[in-house]
């Protein structure tokens, strides 16, 4: 009598995925693009642990889907953070991977072809080569960890990380963010539950050991030393924004009950501004407000920023996709990204909130 097949029920097929290992020997880490990991992970701890007086920006597209525009994006902001570098510390926000609340391009790495090949071994080694390459220019890069094996691919190549709304509650993502190289940013939960960013920084402060992949793609137990770095990031929520004063004494209020060091990050984005991308420079504008009226819990903040402004369906034809345009959620545009931070630079200055007082 034939055994009754009882897994596999739903998979149509299973494709060979090259290991991290693999994928690092295609595209190696660089002695330049290494030289600005370790400088950029200092200088946000070094925030992070007040001994510098700056502030750090997480700035770019929603999503990365044309590299040659986001290269383009790239040595622009290089050219601006450069001239801010007193006051800020500009990361580009490199998202490769984009949740979906059901269905839509989930990124990248995921479909790099953007044609539902799905192509994810070839999406992977060209996000590599996207972050080498920004990395290279000199400009640190954040991204969002939402697969728990890629860092493993990519990681060496990440100043900062973020684990969104939707993932903070999860034990995974709190597991691996306790064994990741960077800071990590928690956002409060989509309903603006703070408590929910506030354990997930508890729990990756701890050493962990989970199921995850080893160097060579085997299945492997890691064992981690915990994450100190962790932090909040508000991002509104609950049909309401909390960038405010009010909500921000109360996160930090939430932070010190916990023990916590008192550091916040404002995304700028989001339910903060109503997901209308006009609306980031006033909130960009009442957080330097903020700093100028002597706020210390506020060490960076978050934008939504690309070449041109707003977004763009995907179209059949993608010959026909606009230059710098994001795919995914609405953008500000270049010309109010500079306005946004030669404002915010001014303020601090103004505010003795300089490297070089």
């Amino acid at each position: 009598m034939p055994v009754t097949q009882t897994e596999n029920l739903n998979i149509l097929a299973v494709d060979h995925m090259p290991s991290p290992l693999e994928i690092q020997k295609r595209v190696p880490l660089s002695e330049c693009a290494a030289t600005t990991v370790v400088n950029g992970r200092k200088a946000l701890c070094d925030i992070l642990d007040r001994k510098s007086r700056r502030r750090f920006v997480v700035v770019g597209p929603c999503s990365i889907h044309d590299p040659e525009a986001g290269l383009d994006y790239a040595r622009r902001l290089k050219q601006l953070a450069d001239e801010v570098s007193d006051t800020l510390l500009l990361v580009m926000r490199v998202y490769f991977e984009k949740p979906r609340t059901s269905t839509g391009w989930k990124g990248y790495i995921n479909d790099p072809h953007m044609d539902d090949s799905f192509r994810i071994d070839e999406g992977m080694e060209k996000a590599r080569r996207f972050l080498m390459d920004v990395n290279e220019i000199g400009l640190p890069a954040a991204t969002e960890a939402l697969d728990p094996i890629g860092p493993q691919y990519y990681g060496d190549l990440i100043t900062w990380t973020a684990i969104g709304a939707r993932t903070s509650e999860s034990q995974t993502h709190r597991e691996m963010s306790s064994g990741l190289s960077s800071p990590v940013g928690f956002k409060n939960a989509t309903d603006g539950d703070m408590d929910v960013a506030i354990n997930a920084i508890l729990s990756a402060s701890h050493p962990h050991s989970f199921l995850g992949i080893s160097p060579k793609g085997e299945t492997a137990i890691l064992r981690t030393r915990g994450n100190r770095y962790g932090h909040v990031v508000l991002r509104g929520g609950g049909g309401r924004p909390n960038y405010d004063t009010v909500s921000v004494s109360l996160a930090e209020q939430a932070l010190a009950k916990a023990r916590l060091p008192q550091n916040i990050v404002v995304d700028c984005s989001h339910a903060n501004s109503w997901k209308q991308p006009e609306l980031q420079p006033l909130v960009m504008k009442d957080v330097m407000h903020q700093i100028r009226e002597g706020n210390q819990s506020i060490v960076g903040v978050m934008i939504e920023s690309f070449i041109e402004a707003g977004n763009q369906p995907i179209p059949q034809d993608l010959t026909q996709l606009r230059y710098g345009c994001s795919v995914t959620d609405a953008c500000v545009g270049w010309d109010t990204t500079v306005d946004m931070i030669r404002n915010a630079d001014r303020v601090l200055r103004e505010s003795g909130q300089s490297e070089t007082r």
